[in-house]
């Protein structure tokens, strides 16, 4: 159902953007920090049902437009590609910014990380699905690891975008369960936060250029 050599290519990537800091990482740990590993537990599992949500949404719209039309997928496999460099350059970009707290770097439609919720589960949820920037993600990530040829669209696009959301929350829980010495790291090193967001950003441009001028399937 998979063409092996994109699927590697998914796995690296998908691996690479859980483990690069983030914002929804940040938020994660900022939870964690103000209220504890059971508020953070909570919060990344509240991201984790919320990405789930942007992924079978997108499933449902982009798989049937890239099983039905070549030229669509074709239209999304490119736009995707130079979303994936715009990523990369973004990255870099943003690496080079000296920031000093986990309050920096969550996104403003995160006010409230650092301060302790009632239901941090929900807001968790809610936080992920009303990000924008997921559900771009999303519709221009995984399409690009699609094997169109092999059938069954939607349910490549749901086992990706799966394996895609349980890497990144699998990278919040070990940040929870290291909240201390590697949230003290993250938090406090700008040289390793650049160091990575860099190295990242880089193989995200590698990899969009990579899909942009491979062949379609």
């Amino acid at each position: 159902m998979f063409d092996s050599t994109r699927f590697l290519l998914f796995l690296t990537a998908a691996v690479l953007l859980a483990i690069a800091p983030g914002p929804g990482m940040l938020y994660v740990l900022a939870r964690c920090l103000a209220g504890g590993k059971r508020e953070g537990v909570l919060s990344a599992l509240g991201t984790f049902l919320g990405g789930m949500v942007h992924v079978f949404a997108a499933a449902l719209g982009v798989s049937v437009v890239l099983a039905k039309s070549a030229l669509a997928f074709s239209t999304v496999k490119y736009v995707g590609a130079a979303y994936l460099c715009f990523l990369g350059v973004r990255m870099i970009l943003d690496a080079r910014r000296e920031q000093s707290s986990v309050e920096d770097l969550v996104p403003q439609d995160h006010s409230l990380a650092v301060k302790p919720a009632r239901n941090p589960l929900w807001q968790g949820v809610a936080t992920e699905v009303l990000n924008p920037k997921t559900a771009l993600f999303f519709l221009s990530f995984i399409p690009q690891f699609v094997n169109r040829g092999g059938g069954h669209v939607f349910l490549q696009f749901i086992t990706l975008g799966t394996i895609s959301v349980v890497m990144n929350t699998t990278a919040d829980l070990i940040v929870i369960a290291l909240a201390g010495p590697l949230g003290e790291r993250i938090r406090s090193s700008a040289t390793f936060r650049r160091r990575q967001r860099t190295v990242t950003g880089a193989i995200m441009i590698g990899l969009g250029t990579y899909l942009a001028t491979s062949e379609s399937r």
